[in-house]
């Protein structure tokens, strides 16, 4: 029989999707799962965005140009001017997704058997663009006591190594859903600069930022690093359009940019009617954003509420994105979360979460913990919050 690649066999597989076939069986038996797994919205796509859609009288579906709509780009260059960001069309490429940013990101600037160091707990899937890449990730540690906050300086300084070319964060985080200062930034700022490194930042949450005061820092923003940064940006969760599948890479490194111009040239281009949908969406009015952000506020503040009534729970309060980390009084989250899909039901319901430990890169790491994507209306969230504190006692029992 041929052999699956060591690559293959290596790929993680995605603790948000991997007990799919968990909830398929429960639902099947007629319990209703309440989805706190994934980070999939249930807000409205704006109207702008479909509208242009259904108007479309195309009659030849045509490749586009490999870095993306010269309109869309133009159009999303203005957007980041409005918002204080120095980001010309030219810094821009339009990707299939956030993802194919990380991978073209990660393909312009290192080779088979470089490092990253990146902050954990963190997106899953980075480490599966790590593994498709063949780089290593590097992990440096934060932890729930401190709410995930960025760690010392001196604790990335100390891991850096010839083999180290980037590092890579998620601004506001997922999956902790920490937002980091602008004095942290400009620490990670002047490390980058220092030693030559680059600074991948991903930025797809960017507008969801919740408590009085609160600011989004973005790497494109910091004087000095123009060589150094690079942002991921989508339209996945800013317009609740996962599906459409369109995301940028930006940098105003031209060396970086006409490299990950080749990775674009060989996918040849990016999705024709998805990019007319998000450069249509990029005329929402902020009326949808000032809605979209207080809903997600009391989405937030009803899940602490209710996790902190639950004995033995932890939970680090989020101050952006829509995911939280909480850890739970359990040895194996990854036990106890297929437990309430194939064994448990509370009143005919239960939950699916997503287990914490595919969030490392550590082994060991985040086995009692889970993420929470606060996604879902804030009645669902109460019910939810009962369920798991229902099931921790028979599963403790």
């Amino acid at each position: 029989m041929p052999k699956i690649s060591n690559k293959g066999q290596q790929m993680p597989e995605s603790p948000i999707r991997k007990l799919v076939p968990y909830a398929e069986i429960a639902k099947k038996k007629g319990h209703k799962v309440y989805h706190l797994n994934i980070g999939q919205p249930d807000i409205k796509t704006p109207d702008v965005a479909l509208q242009a859609i259904k108007n479309t009288d195309i009659k030849v579906l045509e490749y586009s140009h490999s870095a993306g709509f010269d309109s869309y780009r133009t159009k999303l260059a203005l957007s980041y001017q409005k918002i204080g960001l120095p980001i010309n069309k030219e810094d821009i490429i339009v990707t299939t997704g956030g993802s194919e940013a990380l991978l073209f990101a990660m393909g312009s600037t290192m080779d088979q058997g470089d490092e990253i160091i990146i902050p954990e707990p963190f997106y899953a899937n980075y480490n599966g663009f790590a593994t498709a890449s063949g780089i290593k990730v590097i992990p440096v540690i934060s932890g729930i006591e401190s709410g995930f906050a960025l760690p010392p300086i001196s604790d990335f300084e100390k891991l850096i190594t010839p083999k180290t070319k980037a590092i890579l964060i998620c601004n506001p985080g997922n999956p902790t859903g920490y937002l980091y200062s602008e004095t942290e930034i400009q620490q990670l700022a002047a490390l980058v600069k220092k030693h030559d490194l680059f600074l991948i930042a991903d930025e797809v949450y960017r507008e969801f930022v919740y408590d009085e005061g609160a600011k989004h820092y973005s790497v494109m923003d910091v004087p000095g690093i123009e060589e150094n940064a690079i942002m991921i940006d989508s339209v996945s969760k800013r317009y609740s359009m996962c599906g459409a599948r369109i995301g940028c890479i930006v940098s105003k490194n031209g060396a970086v940019m006409a490299t990950a111009m080749k990775f674009a040239q060989a996918r040849l281009s990016p999705p024709t009617y998805e990019q007319i949908a998000s450069e249509a969406a990029l005329d929402t009015p902020q009326s949808y954003f000032d809605e979209v952000i207080d809903e997600y506020r009391d989405r937030r503040d009803t899940l602490i509420t209710e996790m902190n009534k639950i004995p033995g729970v932890k939970i680090a309060t989020p101050k952006g994105a829509f995911y939280c980390i909480a850890q739970l009084p359990v040895k194996d989250a990854d036990d106890f979360a297929q437990w309430l899909l194939e064994s448990y039901d509370f009143n005919g319901e239960t939950v699916m979460v997503a287990p914490a430990a595919g969030f490392y890169s550590t082994p060991g790491m985040g086995k009692n913990e889970v993420r929470i994507a606060y996604v879902l209306k804030k009645e669902d969230i109460v019910k939810s919050a009962q369920i798991l504190g229902e099931a921790l006692k028979v599963y403790q029992g």
